[in-house]
């Protein structure tokens, strides 16, 4: 079997800086079996350059709704190359669904786009169903899917709780990944999910009273249970107005700069619903894995190669959780964008993803 070393492609930190990686000077760590050389090259002098930007939109070849059990049916779709290399997108959340921008980050004519929403989420039905939802779970229907469009190994993409859950599912089946894209570095330890609660009011006081203050004051010592009590309320007109507010609450907190479509988008009927829910009934139970399970285990994923994308202002996300996961899978390619947050949209991550998905098409 081979070393961690003999395996990685390069190793160590690169700090994107300004537009892109292209053309600029970076430090790779280039591995053989006996020793590591540090060698300074300049990308344009020595490769094509790479995309950097979104490729256009595009419609699923193929797609339909798989019965998971008796109870929940997951929506999946196929774009791109139904001969190309598989790559799997992971949504964030839990809960948010997926949308069809999300296939843009993936050149269509060498990728088989492989897109789905988690147990209820988005297209998948019963929406905002927690029942038998848990992380155990969704690593048992991305196998079911793998094996229904007959992959034997894809490339996970997965950014935020996406990334979550491509840690969680590489680590139970490293076999089946042939490599990781990981963006806004979630792992979901008790200290992440009170930064979110209560933390982020330091630095967007105001969302953070409008998303405790609907809260009444006898209950704000406990955020998450007054949440939770309301979002698994039967009756909408319980659980709608209190999943706006907690969607309203992190699609403002997601950017570098405030950005209305953005928590537009996070405070819609469909997508509030399946994120709030769902993510307060995931962080309610400690996400339905260990303490401090990604981490322990991060030895599993050591030989698969990975790129992490990290916005330096992530808010939802800090950046500790990026730099945490680099050290203990230090074989992964490390991007700092230093001028953005925690969406995928952010122009730095955005670019940085393209060029991760360009790269991984000569790997």
């Amino acid at each position: 079997m081979a070393t961690h070393r003999s395996r990685a492609l390069f190793h160590g930190v690169i700090v994107a800086r300004g537009h892109g990686m292209i053309g600029r000077e970076l430090c790779y760590f280039y591995a053989t079996r006996s020793v590591s050389i540090r060698k300074r090259i300049t990308v344009a002098d020595h490769a094509p350059a790479l995309r950097t930007e979104l490729y256009p939109e595009i419609e699923p070849y193929d797609a339909g709704m798989l019965p998971l059990d008796g109870r929940h049916q997951m929506y999946w779709e196929t774009s791109g190359n139904p001969a190309g290399k598989p790559v799997i997108f992971l949504h964030g959340g839990p809960g948010a669904g997926a949308s069809p921008a999300h296939r843009r980050f993936f050149d269509p004519r060498h990728y088989r786009i492989v897109v789905f929403d988690q147990r209820g989420a988005g297209r998948s039905t019963p929406l905002g169903d927690i029942t038998d939802n848990t992380t155990p779970h969704l690593i048992a229907d991305m196998e079911v899917l793998r094996r229904h469009l007959n992959i034997e190994r894809w490339l996970v993409f997965g950014g935020s709780w996406g990334s979550t859950l491509a840690l969680a599912y590489a680590e139970a089946h490293p076999r089946r990944c042939s490599g990781l894209i990981l963006r806004g570095i979630f792992l979901c330890r008790k200290s992440e999910i009170e930064w979110f609660l209560y933390g982020l009011k330091n630095l967007f006081p105001e969302a953070w009273r409008a998303f405790s203050g609907y809260i009444p004051e006898a209950e704000r010592g406990n955020l998450l249970d007054a949440y939770y009590k309301r979002l698994t309320d039967p009756d909408p007109v319980v659980h709608m107005p209190a999943a706006r507010q907690w969607g309203r609450y992190e699609g403002a907190c997601s950017t570098l700069m405030p950005n209305p479509e953005t928590v537009a988008y996070f405070g819609g009927d469909v997508v509030a619903l399946g994120l709030a829910r769902i993510e307060a009934h995931y962080f309610t139970h400690d996400i339905f894995l260990p303490l401090n399970s990604l981490l322990d285990h991060a030895g599993r994923i050591r030989d698969i190669p990975g790129v992490i994308v990290q916005g330096r202002y992530d808010a939802v996300c800090p950046i500790i959780s990026a730099d945490d996961l680099h050290r203990a899978w230090p074989e992964a390619e490390y991007h700092i964008v230093p001028d953005a947050g925690h969406a995928a949209w952010e122009p730095g991550i955005c670019r940085q993803l393209v060029v991760a998905c360009e790269k991984f098409k000569h790997l």
